[in-house]
């Protein structure tokens, strides 16, 4: 499933139309014709298909992030996983106005980095990673990863956001991460640890226990780099499920 696939930005079309589309043949923008709806929603699903092809040869991102519903920012995942940021927080608590962030991982394609509070964890080089970004990837973290860096740290995120918890569920895959990866086959370095043990090895790193901090710094790197692996995952199900027009 492609950018170029989906017509749901365009005002007047849901997934029903689409899927009229999709089942007219009418698969990907190039292969539109009006007379499949006709009249003034034609009309602007040209218009849309005009601009965003042009938006989509520059890598215009933030484009999609507005055009798109937020519940179908995954499609954007094929067009920018390449560029796409995987992004997990490890905080002291719950409360974004009360507790603190103690760890941010972030993995690219070849990469993965950990920014620690008290030595390289800043706004300005988070924020300089989230622009760097064309896709940003989470697990809980429209509610959770993201609003707590926003008030932290005060770092813009003006890019797609796919939050797999939602999309994980429309695939009937419930409970947080870690449930979710034993169900889907994916494995992880320390499946013991739990954010509870992560809030545990941050206090334990600051009263200076030997080996918490690199405890604490394995388990985000695991979070971060499943992403991706769960991510690819939930990718080829919703293809499967939600487009599964002829090509």
């Amino acid at each position: 499933m492609r950018i170029e696939n989906s017509f749901v930005p365009v005002e007047g079309v849901g997934e029903r139309t689409e899927r009229k589309l999709w089942e007219a043949g009418v698969t990907r923008w190039d292969a539109f014709e009006g007379d499949v709806v006709g009249g003034r929603r034609a009309d602007r699903i040209a218009e849309f298909i005009d601009t965003a092809r042009d938006r989509l040869a520059e890598g215009d991102a933030r484009y999609f992030r507005e055009t798109f519903p937020d519940s179908c920012h995954w499609r954007c995942y094929e067009n920018f996983r390449e560029e796409a940021c995987f992004l997990d927080i490890e905080t002291t608590g719950l409360d974004r106005h009360r507790d603190d962030v103690t760890v941010v991982g972030t993995h690219t394609p070849g990469e993965t980095e950990t920014m620690v509070a008290g030595r390289d964890l800043t706004a300005e080089r988070l924020q300089r990673r989230l622009d760097e970004a064309q896709l940003v990837v989470t697990f809980n973290g429209k509610r959770f990863d993201v609003p707590f860096l926003e008030s932290t740290f005060d770092v813009t995120v003006d890019v797609p956001h796919v939050d797999l918890m939602y999309p994980c569920r429309r695939l009937d895959l419930t409970g947080g991460l870690k449930a979710i990866e034993q169900e889907t086959g994916i494995d992880r370095d320390q499946p013991d640890l739990s954010g509870e043990d992560a809030v545990r090895l941050w206090r334990e790193y600051e009263r200076g226990r030997d080996g918490a901090l690199e405890t604490l710094l394995s388990y985000n790197r695991d979070d971060v780099e499943n992403l991706r692996a769960l991510a690819d995952l939930v990718a080829d199900r919703l293809d499967s499920r939600v487009f599964d027009a002829p090509e």
